[in-house]
C-alpha cells in the first residue's frame, strides 16, 4: 500500500447499505462484504471511526410525517443504529478486527458508553470505533452524528460512502446530463441542496474545515483507494 494521505477518518455508512438488495433489514453477506474491505484497511494502520444510519430498520422522520411525536421516533431511530452497530460489529470480528461499539444512549449490557477519550484510546491501539445513537439527541441525523464525531475524534476527514461515484449538479439516475464534481466548496453544497450531508454536519464541516470524501462504496477498495489519495469521487472542502 502506498503512503496513506490520511491517518485517521470518520467513515460515515447509511443503513441501508446494511440491507443489501432488500428494502428492510440486515443483509449478513453485504455487511461481510463492507466489513472485509473495512478490515483491510485498518490492518494498514489507518484509524477508522464509524457511524451508520438507522434507516433499513426505522426512520424517525418518517414516522413523525405519519403522526408520531419526532422525539419519540428519533430516539427509536437511535436504537435502531445500535442494532445494526452490533451487526457491522460482528462481521468485522469475523475477519479478524478488533472492534468496540461505544454509544451515546447508555446500553451497559451490549456496548460501551461513547467516551470520547476512550474512543481516542480504542483508536489508538488500532480498533475500529463504531459510534452508535448518532448523537444521542432527537433532532439531530447521524449525518450531524458523523460530523460531531468526527471532530472530537481528530479525523482528518469524513469519508461518506454511498450508491453514486461522487457529487452531482442533478440526480444522475434521473439525468443523463448529469455533471460530477471533482471537487465542491461546503458553499455550494448547501446553497445548491447537493444533499451530500444535511446543512448541520456540512456547517459543522465548513466551521472547523473538515474534508468530506463522496464515493461509491460498491466499487470494491474503494475505501482504500479514498484512504491513499486518489482520485476518486468527489472532496467537499473549503475555498468559500
Amino acid at each position: 500500500m502506498s503512503k496513506a494521505r490520511y491517518n485517521r477518518v470518520l467513515l460515515k455508512l447509511s443503513g441501508e447499505a446494511l440491507a443489501g438488495e432488500q428494502t428492510f433489514g440486515i443483509e449478513p453477506e453485504a455487511i461481510g462484504q463492507f466489513a472485509k474491505e473495512i478490515a483491510d484497511v485498518a490492518s494498514t494502520g489507518l484509524q477508522i471511526a464509524l457511524v451508520i444510519g438507522g434507516g433499513n430498520i426505522f426512520r424517525g422522520m418518517a414516522a413523525s410525517a405519519k403522526g408520531m411525536d419526532r422525539a419519540q421516533g428519533d430516539y427509536m431511530g437511535m436504537l435502531a443504529t445500535i442494532m445494526n452497530a452490533l451487526a457491522v460489529q460482528d462481521a468485522l470480528e469475523k475477519c479478524g478486527c478488533d472492534t468496540r461499539v461505544l454509544t451515546a444512549i447508555s446500553m451497559a449490557e451490549v456496548a460501551e458508553p461513547y467516551i470520547r477519550r476512550r474512543a481516542l484510546r480504542h483508536m489508538d491501539k488500532g480498533r475500529v470505533v463504531i459510534c452508535a445513537a448518532g448523537t444521542g439527541n432527537p433532532y439531530f441525523t447521524t449525518d450531524s452524528g458523523a460530523a460531531l464525531r468526527a471532530l472530537e475524534l481528530k479525523c482528518d476527514a469524513i469519508f461518506k460512502a454511498t450508491k453514486v461515484d461522487g457529487v452531482y449538479d442533478k440526480d444522475p439516475k434521473k439525468y443523463a446530463d448529469a455533471v460530477k464534481y471533482e471537487t465542491v466548496t461546503y458553499m455550494e453544497t448547501l446553497e445548491k441542496r447537493l444533499g451530500v450531508m444535511d446543512s448541520t454536519a456540512i456547517s459543522m464541516a465548513r466551521d472547523n474545515d473538515l474534508p468530506i470524501v463522496v464515493f461509491n462504496l460498491y466499487e470494491e477498495g474503494n475505501i482504500r483507494k479514498a484512504a491513499n489519495g486518489e482520485p476518486i469521487g468527489t472532496i467537499v472542502q473549503g475555498g468559500d
